[in-house]
């Protein structure tokens, strides 16, 4: 049977709002409690998941939300429960790759009395837990073998049997699934009607940088208790240029770490820099080095490897900025438009 994804028109609440380069920034209604819980930017894809999330609220099928890691599924599915009928009732969450596979049947559907000797008594699980609410089942592409068929089984019939247990039992969450776009097995869920979201690398979709870290920056600074000052026009750079491998989340947490360090200050690029998670802190020559690197390698980019329209950019003078390319070790060369 073909897959069969549930498609609806969707007309969500977005706040438009002038951007930073002067274009739009669209913001969705609040998908959590913090300043930071709205889906923001301004690319046509973060608009297209705005409508998408919207669509999948207003209805209970269940909804696959997937992208790469890091591009905070999880803000998504808690949008789907919240906008629509489901927000006052439970939002139950669980990790599917942090259950052992013998035991993922049993944490989605619970168990009888007996079956497992550990347990004193039946074992309630995330789908009575959820109620008439909704279940995130987060990394759903690690749900394996009984556990994943069940589950379909499950959707399919609007009910579901306990482990051990022979009553059938209603199911009346609303099931959303988390997962990585490129591990998800879709044939699994081909016999069910189901919405979809899809969520775009960051890397593809560089419009949206600069509205996501003003959206982070102005969070982070009113949790710390001040008013946000903005980034430098450097730092403006480093978020272009910045590869992004760790998408969304990545970005927030870099914005996060700079806040801390900056304090009531405008955000810089070494800030920025030293705010790389998990990485050894470089000296401060080392960062420096670094942003004019990729400064260099950013305006390159931008003038086709022209020194002297790079140089006018910078506001250096042509031989200035000449000394600073021998630094960097950048080859313009590298840069030339054929």
């Amino acid at each position: 049977m073909a897959e069969t994804v549930e498609k609806v028109d969707a007309s969500p609440r977005i706040d438009a709002e002038m951007g930073t380069a002067g274009g739009t920034t669209h913001r969705s209604r609040a998908a959590g409690r913090r300043r930071e819980d709205y889906i923001v930017g301004a690319s046509s894809a973060t608009r297209a998941a705005i409508q998408a999330a919207a669509a999948a609220a207003r209805t209970d099928l269940p909804a696959i939300v997937s992208g790469p890691g890091g591009s905070d599924q999880e803000l998504v599915a808690r949008a789907i429960h919240l906008w629509g009928p489901r927000a006052e009732a439970p939002f139950e969450r669980i990790s599917c790759g942090s259950i052992p596979e013998a035991l993922q049947r049993r944490e989605i559907f619970g168990c009888a009395e007996g079956v497992y000797p550990a347990l004193p008594g039946e074992y309630v699980g995330a789908l009575d837990r959820a109620a008439s609410g909704t279940l995130l089942l987060e990394g759903a592409e690690q749900l394996r073998g009984d556990a994943l068929a069940d589950l379909v089984r499950a959707i399919a019939g609007r009910n579901f049997r306990r482990e051990g247990s022979a009553a059938s039992r209603a199911l009346s969450a609303r099931l959303v699934c988390t997962c990585d776009a490129a591990l998800l097995d879709r044939s699994a869920f081909s016999e069910v009607h189901h919405h979809e979201v899809r969520l775009v690398p960051l890397s593809e979709r560089p419009e949206d940088v600069l509205p996501l870290a003003a959206h982070y920056l102005a969070a982070f600074s009113e949790e710390a208790g001040f008013a946000p000052v903005g980034f430098t026009s450097e730092a403006r750079t480093h978020l272009l240029t910045e590869v992004w491998s760790g998408d969304v989340l990545e970005l927030r947490e870099r914005v996060r770490q700079a806040v801390r360090l900056s304090g009531r200050g405008a955000i810089g690029a070494e800030a920025l820099l030293l705010a790389r998670d998990g990485d050894p802190v470089p000296s401060f020559k080392e960062a420096k080095r670094a942003f004019e690197t990729r400064y260099v390698e950013s305006l390159l980019r931008r003038c086709g490897g022209n020194i002297s329209r790079a140089a006018r950019l910078a506001r250096k003078d042509r031989k200035d900025f000449y000394d600073v390319i021998r630094r960097t070790g950048v080859n313009p060369e590298d840069f030339r438009v054929p």
